[in-house]
């Protein structure tokens, strides 16, 4: 597997706590120890807007399936719904009792769902005025650090050494046990796999419906940190970042490493993000990102625009 290096962008926003594509690839988000959001064209370096209003770090956002809304979590235990065109927040949303680390919007963005240091899961109304979630997911035993969605199913990753999958069609919560500490949770892009990070230096595939281990990945350091991992679009590898500023890549099927990447030496690359179609990536390491890929790929991505 083999990635260039392609852009670097200084956000300045303080340390970025979360790189996020948008939900055709298009463009980005980055959150910052600067309480503020900046929504980016990675292809062109060029920054688009500023969302400012949490009272403390963003730590998580996601845009909506028509791009007109961002959602985004912070320490200062909020949820905000953004215009992305005006700039303003639409909506706060309070609920969670402690820091808000991760948040998604459903499939067709009617829904927010965020996951806090509470150690629970809560469910918004996108579309109403109601200020109040309409169901909280009790389930985690310790803060809950990560968050996806698929169209019927919430998967949620814990401190509590598990990884919880929500059935939404049947009211069913399914509990797979790692053993440690998780950093970040997945689904594969053909959705029959879930991807696990966990505090052990262990990235671990496994079958969605029965929990059986499919695969491990190891060789590069976490060390404590929420570090995220992801499978590139075709499925066929297993990306992850790490504590001293590598982004490591595996081949899902035999778990050897085929790459490293290094992003900044000796720093924690804690964010990554996959493009929803093609093999571009991109890492979020102290104050900047980095956008990797073949460059006829991102020449595709400036024609498109």
């Amino acid at each position: 597997m083999e990635l260039k290096c392609l852009n670097t962008i200084d956000c300045n926003q303080g340390g970025v706590r979360a790189v996020r594509f948008n939900v055709d690839g298009s463009y980005c988000l980055t959150c910052g120890s600067d309480k503020k959001i900046k929504l980016w064209n990675p292809y062109k370096k060029l920054l688009l807007k500023t969302y400012g209003g949490h009272g403390n770090e963003v730590l998580d956002a996601c845009g909506s399936c028509d791009s007109s809304q961002i959602v985004s979590c912070s320490s200062d235990k909020s949820v905000i719904i953004w215009d992305v065109s005006t700039g303003q927040p639409l909506r706060r949303l309070r609920g969670h009792a402690s820091t808000v680390s991760c948040v998604k919007f459903n499939e067709e963005s009617s829904v927010v769902i965020s996951g806090s240091h509470d150690n629970t899961v809560m469910c918004w109304d996108a579309r109403s005025r109601n200020q109040t979630a309409f169901q909280t997911l009790k389930e985690a035993k310790d803060c809950v650090n990560s968050i996806k969605v698929s169209e019927h199913e919430i998967l949620t990753g814990s401190v509590d050494c598990s990884v919880r999958r929500y059935d939404l069609r049947n009211g069913r919560c399914d509990t797979d046990f790692v053993g440690a500490a998780i950093t970040a949770v997945s689904f594969s892009h053909d959705n029959q796999c879930v991807l696990v990070s966990s505090s052990d230096n262990v990235v671990r595939l496994l079958d969605k419906n029965s929990g059986e281990l499919l695969g491990e990945y190891t060789g590069h350091r976490i060390a404590n940190l929420n570090i995220e991992s992801d499978i590139l679009t075709n499925d066929n590898f297993v990306l992850s970042g790490s504590a001293n500023g590598d982004l490591w890549c595996w081949d899902l099927v035999t778990g050897k490493v085929t790459n490293k990447f290094t992003h900044a030496r000796n720093k924690a690359l804690n964010s990554l993000s996959v493009h929803p179609t093609k093999d571009i990536v991109l890492t979020g390491c102290v104050t900047t990102i980095k956008l990797w890929g073949e460059e006829d790929l991102v020449e595709e991505e400036l024609i498109c625009e």
